[in-house]
């Protein structure tokens, strides 16, 4: 493949993905990861891309949003690995608050395996997919925000702060050891941070095109966050720096890529 039939390849897969690794990029275009890491450098350059730690975003990424079906479409046999291996930070009888996603709509069905929990979520999908299980459902209040299917706003927040559980379930945009957990609109913000706060430790549920990415708005810093549960495509640079500033790295094996 030619150095520009390459790149073109790479500008296409990132504009549907939108956040993409290095090492994604290199198996999509049957390359090595230096070679891709000078190819982004270059498009970077010529302003068709941003390059991330370890990968490439679409230009703007750091304001621009996905929708939520684009969303569904990116890393989805990770997002389903990651949900059951997050499963096991649970027991019966666990108190929890799930935000809103798609990685954790996934966590939220493979909760049927359990009979009894309590699960607060600002998320209408979260609480569709709970709704198939036997687990007790509180909903915040607060203003639907239609992009995402979520409860926003200062009485989503308010109805947060009367609460006490032990784990609060997140997923985001962007994950890094600098400024932790981040996310393209501040709304969405506001309310993980309600969320953070209602809880005693923060798993935040990410697959590895995250990892490395920042967005505009910080939602959980690097400190408040206990947990990660990623795949096992995450760049393993991206995870040590994580737990060298106090993060449990839980990774999850992605059936298909040992097939």
């Amino acid at each position: 493949m030619f150095a520009i039939e390459r790149r073109q390849a790479i500008m296409d897969h990132v504009r549907v993905r939108g956040v993409v690794s290095l090492r994604e990029l290199a198996e999509a275009v049957h390359t090595s990861e230096v070679t891709v890491r000078r190819d982004v450098r270059a498009m970077e350059q010529a302003g068709l891309l941003d390059r991330r730690r370890g990968g490439a975003a679409w230009p703007g990424r750091l304001s621009h949003e996905q929708t939520y079906q684009q969303k569904t479409l990116v890393a989805a046999a990770e997002k389903v690995a990651i949900a059951q291996r997050a499963c096991e930070l649970l027991v019966e009888g666990d108190a929890i608050v799930v935000g809103a996603g798609t990685t954790t709509q996934e966590f939220a069905r493979a909760l049927v395996r359990f009979t009894d929990l309590t699960v607060v979520t600002n998320s209408i999908l979260v609480a569709q997919e709970l709704a198939r299980t036997t687990a007790e459902v509180v909903m915040t209040g607060g203003t639907l925000r239609g992009s995402t299917y979520a409860l926003v706003g200062s009485d989503a927040e308010r109805s947060l702060s009367r609460l006490g559980v032990r784990h609060a379930f997140l997923s985001g945009n962007g994950l890094t050891a600098e400024r932790g957990l981040s996310t393209p609109n501040m709304l969405s913000a506001s309310i993980d941070r309600a969320i953070v706060a209602s809880a005693q430790d923060v798993v935040v549920l990410a697959d590895h095109t995250k990892l490395g990415v920042e967005t505009m708005v910080q939602t959980v810093a690097p400190s408040a966050i206990t947990h990660l549960v990623t795949d096992s495509l995450a760049d393993p640079a991206v995870l040590d720096h994580l737990r060298a500033v106090g993060v449990q790295v839980h990774v999850a094996p992605v059936p298909d890529q040992d097939a």
